[in-house]
């Protein structure tokens, strides 16, 4: 079975697309069997990757390993409306949970601007511009090393 990523108009899987996942799965260790194991970072990468492809703009990864005791990383990203927010965070969860990885707490809604979806190791942030701009986590959080920052 393989997998499809989004379509680019002639039913084939866009570079950059193509680009961002080989370099992702090319960083997850591997086992005996040469199945794929997932680290917390890898979850993470791939939650970027999710919700880019979900049309989220300016979504950065934060390394919080040594500024934080409550989580490893967070993912922040925006949308353009409410229906769009909740859009990415269903997207994203179901992902998730396809990929062995179950959503711990889910917290807000696409109309309050800003939804938060707590996963074993990682936090991600969906947020609306305004209530981006106004929480500046980013600042907040200034300490963090951004790994990962798509425009």
């Amino acid at each position: 079975m393989t997998r499809r990523g989004p379509s680019t108009g002639s039913g084939e899987r866009s570079l950059v697309h193509e680009h961002r996942f080989v370099s992702i799965i090319r960083k997850m260790p591997t086992t005996r069997t040469r199945k794929k194991t997932l680290t917390i970072e890898d979850y993470a990468r791939l939650s970027v990757v999710e919700v880019s492809d979900k049309l989220g703009s300016d979504v950065v990864l934060l390394d919080l390993r040594g500024v934080s005791d409550f989580t490893d990383f967070f993912v922040i990203g925006s949308g353009e409306t409410d229906r769009h927010l909740e859009s990415m965070a269903d997207d994203l969860e179901r992902k998730m949970r396809t990929d062995g990885l179950h959503l711990s707490h889910r917290e807000g809604r696409g109309k309050g601007g800003w939804v938060l979806l707590d996963f074993p190791g990682f936090v991600v942030h969906l947020f609306l511009r305004p209530a981006r701009e106004r929480y500046a986590l980013e600042k907040l959080w200034a300490r963090a090393a951004e790994i990962v920052r798509i425009q």
